[in-house]
């Protein structure tokens, strides 16, 4: 997607919760049904997307990175795995320590009356989530094993076309659905608690996703004796070109090009910056366990979890963000089938944590990228271990 399509699809998600809020509002029966309808048709479709997703882009993943690379490859997978995973724990402590401050008071009613749609159309997704989990590494790995071309080739043609069915079908009638989520929270008068608790919550993840970059350049400007803040201002055309585009993919070149400009030597910047636009998001990461802590804090139909659940939650949701597409609000996309298998997350609740989550999704991935900056220096510091 070019910037200026991202823009558009911007202005359209906000006017899709506008036009949503206002059908609520004017309380006509029969048009509230009616976006309800298309909410629960789409949210079908959108489960039934889930799984592919998660077959095909993991597997593609894995095949890609073949049996090239060694030491230097489990190395950056490492680190960057360890860099996600603590950095969702970092936002856990801090989403269970002051959302329930922040959400005090504003849990919405258990007693909203549910709004029948004019009819149901349900179908089945392939496969669960974990079955197309398992699936991909099974076949990823016997690929890789066996130099199979014709599974990778199926990875491969199976991860584009569901890319294109993201970019071309689910993308343009996104703000239809989020119209129909936000059209039944009014009508129910749910839809004011649940906005005003998430607008502090995302303004809550930015500043996480700020304070997480000091912790990477900090940990980076140790290990090589460098001035941090010089290393993460290379950085920043990075930061701000993610800002724009949403996509870790299309910063590539940027972000390579200002790597190696800290320093990082071009055969690791060459190998690691392409592979951690893929691998590492900590800062998407960062955003879900802060806004899915929120949700369940303020929606009726859910419960907040256990620390143990939670911590389980984290760690499944490093190795789905594999499998989130170069696209806008692809990893919450990805991370909707453990919300739904590991938090009881439903259709409405899953909806909502999409809307929310495109709504910072710039911020997100310009914490990806700028990230990827201080894991290859990291990764840099110790290759001559490689």
């Amino acid at each position: 997607m070019t910037g200026y399509n991202i823009m558009k699809l911007i202005v359209k998600l906000l006017s899709g919760i506008i036009i949503g809020v206002l059908i609520g509002l004017i309380d006509i029966e029969w048009l509230t049904r009616a976006m309800v309808t298309f909410k629960g048709i789409f949210g079908q479709f959108i489960n039934y997307l889930i799984p592919l997703i998660i077959l095909f882009f993991i597997g593609a993943g894995i095949t890609s990175v073949g049996k090239d690379g060694g030491k230097l490859l489990g190395m950056t997978v490492g680190v960057a795995y360890t860099s996600t995973i603590i950095a969702g724990l970092f936002a856990m402590i801090v989403a269970y320590t002051l959302m329930p401050i922040i959400a005090k008071g504003g849990k919405v009613p258990s007693e909203a009356e549910a709004i029948e749609p004019f009819f149901n159309f349900e179908f089945d997704p392939l496969m669960g989530v974990l079955t197309a989990l398992i699936t991909a590494f099974l076949f990823g790995i016997y690929a890789i094993k066996t130099e199979s071309n014709m599974i990778v080739t199926l990875f491969k043609e199976g991860s584009k076309i569901t890319e294109v069915v993201i970019e071309y079908i689910l993308i343009p009638f996104l703000p239809i659905y989020i119209a129909g989520i936000f059209a039944e929270m009014t009508a129910q008068g749910t839809v004011m608690s649940v906005m005003k608790v998430f607008g502090f919550v995302l303004i809550a993840a930015i500043i996480m996703h700020w304070i997480w970059l000091t912790v990477l350049y900090f940990t980076a400007g140790f290990l090589r004796k460098e001035n941090p803040l010089n290393l993460v201002k290379n950085m920043l055309p990075a930061y701000f070109t993610a800002l724009g585009t949403m996509s870790s993919a299309a910063t590539i070149p940027v972000t390579l090009t200002q790597a190696k400009s800290n320093g990082v030597s071009e055969g690791v910047a060459n190998f690691s910056i392409p592979l951690l636009a893929t691998i590492h998001l900590s800062g998407s990461t960062i955003t879900l366990v802060s806004c899915t802590t929120a949700a369940m804090l303020v929606l009726p139909q859910l419960d907040l979890v256990s620390i143990p659940t939670m911590i389980g939650f984290i760690l499944m949701l490093g190795i789905i963000m594999i499998a989130a597409p170069g696209v806008p609000g692809g990893s919450v996309m990805a991370a909707s089938g453990i919300l739904a298998s590991i938090l009881g997350f439903g259709e409405g609740a899953i909806g909502l944590m999409i809307a929310l989550y495109m709504a910072q999704d710039g911020f997100g991935t310009a914490t990806n990228v700028t990230g990827d900056g201080a894991i290859s220096l990291i990764v840099d510091h110790f290759r001559k271990d490689v």
